[in-house]
């Protein structure tokens, strides 16, 4: 006897190991997927940032006026307030800020200082390759007052060079935007770049290396200043005093590394975790990653001349998203990615000459962009509730799934622009891992995680309305023995078959689950135990004339719930009557 209870003891303590082993090993997981969640993250805000501080320098260098004051020489520092100022009320970015360069790059206008005249040639290599290139480019740089994120568009009349439009806008409502995930942010420059910074914007350092958002906290920094800043240079993250730390390096245009996004967040908020069903949690954790996707906000300029129209076309067609430009009566334009998706036409005109809007497609139902809204409704509803951005959209017999969003481009015409951006892998691989979640992988019927779901509702129904609710707890008898002497193929093959044939005996609104090896629940809505024991006691006997691959007999035990009773009593009185089922001889049913 002491020996048996000695390799209990032994096994019990082998299988703590491994279950605690397999735990570390999931939450080891879980702060790689969270460290590689905050990189993408990070990453995806600024890529959004510098897109959208590209389109506005676009809004700045279509200004009709700005190429005949350039030639005029006739830019005052109060030239371009007002637009700027709306710039400021219609974009999300508050603190823009604006330099105007003529041909020979002197500064002709700042929006942050009254100076002018500096000439930069020398200095800036990015506006002369956007020259060379005579195209829009943005990147990250290091400059006299700060880190910063920045936008040049070449001014062109008639092929030839007129200045250059540059928007620069800063790190603080990225920083912002990750602290809504929990993430707190230091954002800091090189400090081999302490050469360009002549007036640092923040006035704040770690050492000596420049901190570039306003927000960095007194106590990360403090913490970044005694561990050393530069132990945390690098792609990789570390968990140290209850933090995952991880670092986006931020790389120019020549893809020099500039500086580093040094990402904070407390393992409080990632680390209590339902272990318990650690191989699902898992999975969902997995799908975490995958399903992150960054909505791209580009303000799209309607040109209002031909040669600008051809400039805009260019910008729009390069995009990965549909975009859409239209106004509340009809669709303006569109790019090419629209017509891979509606692919029976070739033309704007074609498609307009047969649908109004594109939200002829839309599939209404709960849970995507307001599921009763036809013609220009659908816009309205994404301006006012941008968060609620998903669309279904089905076409010759396909379905698409995107990520939405729409921006007011040109308040005196009303010009919207729409960007679509397709998610549709995402979206299925969301719903084959919910099903996944749910469902026991053998059987196919519901998992100890729906059956937990399950019972929760009903009995909130239950107590909500007044109407009885049973559970039944039952399991297959001598399955240990079936299993040594048949195999356990024999075994899983009899509980797939079983499991079916109970299926196909159940009510619409029962709920069949598979909580263990070979034990199942079925939780009965509306009955009480009297019908609950008539019905399985039926199915009881329907069980021992089966006989499929093996004949089996199963043993029932049935509770009615009573009013405010705990879930864990309830489960607890269906399983003690289990119990004097399977203790008065199986293959019978008692009620509890």
């Amino acid at each position: 006897m002491v020996g048996v209870i000695v390799i209990f003891i032994f096994i019990g303590w082998f299988y703590l190991e491994f279950i605690i082993k397999e735990k570390n090993k999931l939450r080891d997981e879980n702060y790689r997927s969270e460290a590689l969640l905050m990189q993408k993250k990070a990453d995806s805000l600024i890529l959004a940032k510098q897109k959208s501080t590209v389109a506005i320098a676009l809004s700045i260098a279509n200004d009709k006026n700005l190429s005949n004051d350039l030639l005029e020489n006739n830019i005052s520092q109060n030239s371009y307030e007002d637009l700027i100022s709306k710039l400021n009320e219609y974009t999300f970015y508050k603190n823009i800020w604006v330099q105007i360069f003529d041909k020979d790059l002197n500064s002709m206008y700042k929006s942050w200082d009254n100076t002018k005249g500096e000439n930069k040639k020398e200095f800036r290599g990015d506006i002369l390759k956007a020259v060379m290139l005579k195209k829009p480019l943005y990147s990250i740089n290091a400059g006299m007052h700060d880190l910063s994120i920045r936008a040049i568009v070449p001014l062109f009349r008639e092929d030839e060079n007129i200045g250059a439009v540059e928007v620069i806008s800063h790190f603080n409502s990225i920083s912002k935007e990750m602290q809504n995930f929990g993430i707190e942010s230091v954002v800091v420059l090189e400090k081999e770049q302490n050469k360009y910074l002549k007036n640092p914007f923040t006035k704040m350092f770690i050492d000596k290396y420049y901190v570039a958002n306003f927000d960095a906290s007194d106590a990360i920094r403090e913490y970044l200043r005694k561990e050393g800043i530069e132990n945390y240079f690098n792609s990789s993250y570390k968990i140290k005093d209850n933090y995952i730390i991880a670092t986006n390096e931020l790389k120019d245009m020549d893809n020099r590394v500039i500086g580093y996004y040094i990402m904070f967040k407390d393992l409080e908020s990632v680390s209590n975790k339902n272990l318990d069903f650690f191989m699902i949690k898992w999975i969902a954790l997995s799908v975490l990653g995958l399903l992150i996707f960054v909505a791209v906000v580009v303000n799209v300029i309607y040109i209002r001349n031909k040669k600008q129209k051809m400039y805009y076309k260019n910008i729009i067609d390069s995009s990965s998203n549909i975009v859409i430009v239209l106004d509340k009566n009809s669709i303006i334009d569109v790019n090419k990615k629209f017509f891979e998706y509606f692919y029976n036409y070739t033309t704007l005109e074609g498609f307009k000459k047969e649908h109004k809007s594109i939200s002829d497609f839309f599939v209404k139902e709960d849970g995507y962009v307001c599921e009763d809204a036809d013609g220009s409704d659908w816009i309205e509803c994404l301006i006012k509730n941008p968060h609620k951005n998903q669309i279904k959209i089905r076409y010759d017999s396909k379905e698409y799934y995107f990520s939405a969003g729409v921006s007011l481009i040109s308040e005196q015409d009303e010009h919207y622009s729409a960007i679509f951006a397709d998610i549709t892998k995402e979206k299925i691989y969301q719903q084959e891992l919910e099903y996944i979640n749910v469902t026991d992988t053998l059987t196919k019927i519901g998992n100890r995680y729906y059956y937990n779901q399950q019972i929760k509702k009903e009995v909130a129904n239950s107590n909500r309305y007044s109407y009885p609710l049973s559970l039944v707890i039952f399991d297959i008898d001598y399955f240990k023995k079936i299993n040594d002497e048949h195999g356990h193929d024999v075994g899983d093959k009899i509980l797939i078959e079983y499991a079916e044939f109970i299926s196909s005996h159940l009510r619409e609104g029962d709920v069949f689950c598979r909580i263990g090896g070979e034990e199942f629940t079925i939780i009965l809505p509306h009955t009480n135990k009297e019908n609950a024991y008539y019905i399985i006691d039926k199915m009881r006997g329907k069980i021992e004339a089966y006989k499929e691959i093996v004949p089996v007999t199963m043993s029932f035990g049935v509770a009615e719930y009573v009013k405010d009773e705990s879930l864990e009593l309830f489960f607890k009185r269906a399983d003690e009557a289990l119990y004097e089922a399977k203790n008065s001889g199986r293959n019978r049913v008692m009620v509890k």
